[in-house]
């Protein structure tokens, strides 16, 4: 096992996108101090992948993880994106991975959630929005963890908070 060093980022990242870029934005700020080693940097699975094979990428980055950030959006618990069934070498006749891989319908990011529970990491749920919202999250991960939302709404704008983010990760 690898020594747990760094931060898994998880979002579904076609509705979530905004959330992960600021807290990159955050890091690299001379300003501000939020500091973290992603994961993701570790290695890449192309997104043409099989499903198993993705899965396993990201089970690499969760063996040096020690902290799992999950963004929580309108379309988190929702995501599909990762389930066999929805893979190119699944057969829905025989209900087996073409690859001989045992079939998963968990998506990437219940799959991501699940691992980071089992693995006993440090869990924080950041809600793309002004409230937490827990009907948004997945269920498994819903009552773990530390939740906090990423923005404020202030005179009819909203606004990235950064120091609840950072205290969030901080904890």
């Amino acid at each position: 096992m690898a020594y747990r060093t760094k931060t898994y980022l998880a979002a579904e990242w076609d509705g979530d996108k905004d959330a992960i870029e600021q807290l990159h934005k955050w890091k690299k700020s001379k300003y501000w101090s939020l500091t973290f080693t992603d994961a993701h940097d570790l290695t890449q699975a192309r997104d043409s992948s099989l499903k198993c094979s993705i899965k396993s990428s990201l089970a690499t980055r969760l063996d040096s993880s020690k902290t799992f950030v999950l963004i929580v959006g309108s379309n988190t618990k929702t995501a599909r994106n990762g389930s066999c069934q929805y893979c190119a070498s699944y057969n829905s006749y025989t209900k087996i991975c073409a690859r001989g891989m045992r079939v998963d319908y968990r998506s990437y990011i219940e799959y991501e959630c699940e691992k980071a529970i089992r693995d006993g990491l440090k869990i924080v749920v950041l809600y793309n929005a002004a409230s937490v919202n827990k009907a948004k999250c997945p269920e498994i991960i819903k009552n773990v963890g530390t939740h906090k939302a990423m923005c404020y709404y202030e005179n009819g704008t909203y606004y990235w908070d950064y120091q609840t983010v950072k205290n969030a990760l901080d904890e």
